[in-house]
């Protein structure tokens, strides 16, 4: 799966409602921007397969190459949904050998406290470079390109 397209909403649940069918469901998420729908169905990647709830803060990830209803809020289908902690921020990219972004937006620098782990929870003991990577973190410097020492990283090998 390329994640070059997968764009970030965060934001706060507002409200989740029952899609088509049971298996589907309608989530309001009230970010920076505005109000943003996103159907999420048995296709969404939920991190850590947590249970959305209202009032709660999630990442939703959409691909912005997918066609989308011209409808105001507007309306996209989730592809990855995080949640991350308080003053916390995910991102969602391809890191190269140096763990330097593909937008060269962000450098990571691991320390022994980051976990590392596959998208099924298993430790990832290799390198993560060449990867895509969705990093937690929350500190950056001010530095070009930032660069954070993340809490976690999912490996999408």
């Amino acid at each position: 799966m390329s994640f070059e397209n997968f764009i970030p909403v965060t934001g706060t649940i507002r409200n989740i409602t029952r899609g088509s069918d049971c298996c589907s469901q309608m989530i309001t998420i009230r970010a920076e921007n505005g109000i943003v729908h996103f159907m999420v169905d048995s296709h969404t990647f939920i991190i850590d397969s947590r249970q959305l709830r209202t009032g709660m803060r999630v990442a939703a990830f959409y691909d912005s190459s997918l066609p989308v209803p011209l409808i105001f809020p507007p309306q996209y289908r989730a592809q990855i949904i995080a949640i991350p902690g308080r003053n916390e921020q995910v991102t969602l990219k391809h890191f190269n050998r140096n763990l330097l972004a593909s937008d060269r937006s962000l450098q990571l620098n691991i320390a022994d406290s980051t976990v590392v782990q596959t998208v099924n929870g298993q430790v990832f003991d290799c390198n993560p470079g060449n990867q895509n990577l969705l990093v937690y973190y929350s500190a950056t410097t001010r530095s070009i390109p930032p660069q954070t020492t993340p809490g976690r990283i999912i490996v999408f090998c």
